[in-house]
């Protein structure tokens, strides 16, 4: 690389689409927010290459350009870094080595020592701890468990609690619920003898998120507080603004969310999510580095998405207005509805009426089996009141077989 590239790697200067030549942005991982951040970055003016080792993927339907590697594969890291003025990631288990590789090349946001915080429950335990010296906010109790000998060292109000695999669990993944030692050896047991955390049960009222984007100047902007519903551990939807979220809840977890961003000094779209207590009280439960399910109502009703906020903090462009224009409820569409009870044999979900509701925006990700529990796509109900919203949330659910 010459030192001209050193010195516009290095720098904070705007990475800005030319055609001649091209202005070309990376992204790692191949799923649907691969998918849905090529669409606004090639509508930006930037072309795209994925690095992702699934041949039929979401986002190499769509990108410019597919490096079918490996996410370890510094030959492609190399070749793609050097195409690339700026690469991102669309889920936080790329090693943040791979990351770390890209960024001698060219620049990487979030960065790998970012992504790293996200890939270890307890490093992120700790630093939540660190940031509630600003924030105020505290996760749940919790207590590593490393080895079958640490089990017997459990605090007893502890439990019942949540054993979760301290790397590689999202969507309910490398979980188990546990009401006394016994259970908790059996869980540890039935999950290789990982590490692991144990985290306290709590008196949960409700869950949200807070999406947050930091540019590298240090800019900071928070989207309105989204309240979430979850099944089997798997998003189901999400509500904006949330039927039960007051002013001082939403308050507090946004300056908690501005906060910890600012201490990762972070670039990019960053995911916090918080559990309300039924006394009011706040707790971080944990964060993704990246454009989050919780946000995919802002494609349709905030002027800036968290997919276009992505390609502004990593091109180093101003960032976007966060306002939401519209009250929305987002739908989580899972491979479940392509099947009828306990049949094996899939059909195509009536898209025709699901479209035949005003409020509805139906986007489906392009994966070409459907399978239970599989992410297949979301619609989000925007309309002129959340009652509304909500009213056509029900009439897709009716359609779909969905039960609310």
């Amino acid at each position: 690389m010459s030192g001209m590239e050193d010195k516009a790697h290095n720098s904070t200067d705007p990475i800005v689409p030319t055609t001649t030549p091209a202005t070309w942005l990376g992204v790692m991982g191949g799923g649907q927010l691969g998918r849905m951040f090529t669409h606004e970055a090639q509508a930006m003016g930037y072309k795209v290459a994925v690095l992702e080792p699934e041949q039929d993927c979401p986002t190499g339907h769509v990108a410019d350009r597919h490096f079918l590697a490996d996410y370890s594969d510094e030959v492609a890291l190399t070749e793609m870094a050097g195409l690339c003025a700026a690469v991102t990631t669309e889920f936080e288990n790329v090693a943040a080595e791979s990351l770390a590789i890209l960024a001698r090349h060219s620049f990487v946001a979030p960065a790998a020592a970012c992504v790293s915080v996200a890939q270890d429950r307890m490093v992120e335990k700790r630093f939540f701890t660190e940031c509630a010296k600003t924030s105020t906010v505290l996760p749940a109790p919790h207590h590593l468990i490393a080895s079958a000998a640490d089990i017997d060292n459990i605090p007893a109000d502890l439990l019942p609690g949540i054993l979760k695999t301290v790397r590689l669990g999202y969507d309910g993944k490398g979980q188990a619920r546990v009401r006394s030692l016994d259970e908790v050896r059996q869980a540890f047991a039935d999950m290789n003898g990982v590490a692991c955390v144990l985290e306290k049960m709590l008196p949960l009222a409700y869950e949200v998120s807070v999406l947050v984007v930091r540019g590298v100047d240090g800019t900071a902007a928070v989207y309105p507080i989204a309240e979430n519903v979850h099944r089997d551990g798997i998003l189901f939807t999400t509500t904006v603004p949330g039927p039960n979220v007051c002013g001082e809840t939403a308050k507090r977890a946004q300056h908690a969310a501005l906060a910890i961003i600012e201490q990762l000094a972070y670039v990019g779209v960053l995911c916090i999510e918080f559990f309300v207590l039924q006394d009011g009280s706040l707790v971080v439960n944990e964060m993704a580095p990246r454009p989050h399910n919780s946000g995919h109502y802002t494609m349709d009703a905030c002027v800036t998405s968290q997919f276009a906020q992505q390609v502004r903090a990593m091109a180093r462009m101003p960032l976007g207005d966060t306002r939401q224009h519209s009250p929305a409820v987002m739908l989580n569409i899972l491979g479940d509805v392509w099947f009828d009870g306990d049949s094996q044999q899939a059909r195509e979900p009536a898209w025709d009426r699901i479209l035949a509701l005003p409020a509805a925006h139906l986007h489906l990700y392009g994966k070409a089996q459907a399978r239970r529990a599989r992410k297949m796509g979301h619609i989000t109900f925007v309309a002129a009141t959340l009652a509304e919203a909500q009213q056509q949330l029900a009439a897709a659910c009716d359609i779909l077989g969905i039960a609310l």
